[in-house]
């Protein structure tokens, strides 16, 4: 039984993972008729349903989500087996997907993956921004980017970035309008660019030291978004008050086309990390994505 459903059983895990036969096609390259079919053979074969369908939506039965949870790992190990084979040859290959905040693109995230492209060009690296804290293992993703924080404990980290402050920053004409903020309590009188959280719908309450205690302040203002290289294009362009990491803003502080407000009220991060499951850590794509990181962020941090 084993041999006639092997072929089929990595679009079965693309199909869970996508949540749909169309975009698990998209995927993989396949008609969807043929992910319909692939699906259908290993039903058949096994004599029980592996996803209720309905026509707004594609969902593992529980039949489905046992095999889902027992061969995801074991066919990783698979693919993993096979890619060592290849890398003992000097070539890495495959296809590594990652899940990775907006913010981690500018700070060193593109340097890497250009040269990782120019050294390893027959790896592909599918990158994913995402801020709402998803499950990379459920969602099939090999590795993330995240704040050390906010990962998992069982899960592998590899720092990235050292650890930066999160400020406030505003343009000078906004600041030249408005006044400037002297305390923690005068942001209440500005107009602050607030953040919806993805991953629960909440606005964000932003981390500040106030007389060296940290505080949570929630702010208020005519403009909240998901994403903070979208909150520093507003503070450019004199909205208001944008609260970011200051490696984001660090070149446009430099020039003074951004003003760090309250400096004293900063609060320390811990840096950005890679972060992925035991299980893959032995994986050349991405043994060599760490090391390349390493390497392009040792460099960039130097310079900075």
């Amino acid at each position: 039984m084993w041999r006639e459903l092997l072929p089929h059983l990595p679009v079965f895990l693309a199909v869970a993972r996508r949540g749909g036969f169309a975009a698990a096609a998209n995927e993989l390259g396949m008609s969807p008729s043929a992910v319909s079919h692939a699906i259908r053979v290993i039903e058949v074969r096994l004599g029980s349903p592996l996803f209720a369908r309905t026509t707004r939506s594609v969902a593992l039965t529980e039949a489905g989500r046992r095999l889902n949870d027992s061969i995801g790992a074991a066919l990783q190990e698979v693919e993993t087996a096979l890619e060592q084979v290849q890398s003992e040859k000097g070539q890495i290959s495959g296809l590594l997907r990652l899940n990775v905040p907006t913010v981690a693109l500018p700070m060193g995230l593109t340097s890497v993956i250009t040269t990782l492209s120019r050294r390893h060009p027959h790896l592909v690296v599918e990158v994913t921004t995402d801020a709402a804290l998803t499950d990379i293992v459920a969602t099939g993703f090999d590795a993330g980017i995240r704040l050390g924080e906010m990962i998992e404990k069982d899960m592998v980290a590899v720092r990235l970035t050292p650890p930066f402050k999160a400020i406030m920053v505003a343009a000078p004409e906004y600041l030249a309008a408005r006044g400037e903020p002297k305390s923690v309590a005068d942001l209440s009188q500005h107009n602050c660019i607030g953040y919806r959280l993805l991953s629960s719908g909440a606005v964000y309450a932003w981390d500040l030291l106030d007389a060296g205690k940290e505080v949570s302040v929630r702010v208020s203002g005519s403009t909240l978004v998901t994403d903070p290289l979208y909150a520093k294009e507003l503070a450019l362009a004199g909205v208001g008050i944008a609260y970011l990491f200051e490696p984001l803003a660090r070149r446009q502080i430099r020039d003074r086309t951004l003003r760090w407000v309250l400096p004293k009220s900063a609060i320390d991060e811990p840096g950005l990390f890679l972060y992925f499951p035991r299980r893959a850590a032995d994986a050349p794509k991405l043994r060599v994505f760490i090391d390349v990181a390493r390497e392009v962020l040792r460099t960039a941090n130097r310079a900075s």
